[in-house]
């Protein structure tokens, strides 16, 4: 029989643990997201800028990436520190959870035989698709794992710092600032773990591996910045609806100091 008594009967109370399961699903289900696809596919192109070509080149599981960071920031202006780090927290549980059924799907018979070169099936064999994905997912997931705990920890501590600095005004502030520091340690980890510790990144040839490396990195960085910028604007609209749909205000703790 279904017990009522579980869940808050209170409309308000309703409402703050739907939109937060909302947000912590929308995390962890990015989270899943971005480490299968990872590095399959690299995007690549150019644009021009005052007459300079700029190469750009980011792998596709940094595309859905920054919206990782909106979704902790919305939980540290309302539910606070300790239920944003439990989040962080239940994200990284989740990436080895994915290696885990990666590995075991690996493993189990029938094992094709693997060519010694490149470790993964011949190409005409059905499973290949499954083993390359597999070993692409391995290599992005540990190095994401690294750096996406220390971004996301600074994420959230450099969050609550600005918020307690300004008294809780701001808003701008403490959303770019805590998301553009972040980012910025999670572009250098993830390219420089995955290529120093994987075999998953691969230098093109003729091109030197420092320069495409900072092309990859400064990619990455440009493209979470813009991104970072631009989740301002739903930052600042998601706030004040969330304020009076949920019926929580994220400065009374400052209003009751001043």
């Amino acid at each position: 029989m279904f017990d009522n008594s579980l869940f808050p009967s209170d409309k308000f109370s309703r409402r703050r643990e739907t939109v937060f399961l909302l947000l912590s699903g929308l995390f962890v289900g990015t989270l899943a997201m971005l480490n299968i696809l990872g590095i399959t596919r690299l995007i690549n192109f150019s644009f021009t800028v005052l007459g300079v070509t700029i190469p750009f080149k980011v792998f596709i599981g940094v595309l859905p990436y920054p919206i990782t960071f909106l979704c902790t920031d919305f939980i540290s202006e309302f539910y606070g520190r300790k239920r944003a780090t439990r989040v962080v927290w239940t994200g990284f549980i989740l990436n080895i959870w994915v290696i885990f059924i990666l590995w075991v799907a690996g493993i189990l018979p029938p094992v094709p035989e693997m060519n010694p070169g490149t470790g993964l099936p011949d190409p005409d064999n059905a499973n290949y698709l499954f083993y390359q994905l597999r070993r692409f997912t391995f290599s992005a997931t540990f190095a994401s794992m690294i750096a996406y705990l220390t971004a996301q920890f600074i994420d959230v501590h450099i969050f609550h710092y600005l918020k307690r600095i300004s008294s809780g005004k701001l808003l701008w502030l403490r959303n770019n600032g805590s998301t553009l520091t972040s980012q910025l340690v999670d572009s250098l980890s993830v390219v420089l773990i995955t290529y120093f510790f994987t075999t998953a990144i691969r230098v093109p040839d003729g091109m030197h591996a420092a320069r495409f490396l900072f092309i990859l990195i400064f990619s990455n960085y440009f493209f979470k910045m813009f991104a970072a910028l631009i989740d301002t604007i739903p930052f600042y609209i998601g706030v004040k609806f969330l304020t009076k749909y949920l019926d929580i205000d994220p400065l009374s703790e400052y209003r009751k100091k001043n």
